[in-house]
């Protein structure tokens, strides 16, 4: 088992428990999102994907909530099938 296929099914399992290093390297390392960095004092990462018309919004706040973690996972599954 790779290790981003580990990693994927950590956050799968507990979306409760999940670091902005660990849902922003799955998105960007396997994923293929692009991430666009706060500006203006904001703490909001948002990452957008080419074969995707919709943005995903994640706040860098510790903890983050599962609601963000969810719906990364619903666009990173539209986008990877083999996850």
């Amino acid at each position: 088992m790779s290790h981003y296929k580990k990693l994927y099914n950590k956050i799968k399992n507990n979306p409760k428990n999940v670091s902005f290093s660990e849902i922003d390297r799955l998105l960007t390392k396997c994923g293929r999102f692009t991430c666009r960095g706060p500006r203006g004092g904001s703490s909001h990462y948002t990452y957008s994907h080419p074969d995707l018309k919709e943005i995903i919004t994640i706040p860098k706040d510790k903890p983050i909530k599962p609601i963000y973690i969810k719906r990364a996972l619903k666009f990173f599954d539209l986008v990877n099938e083999e996850f």
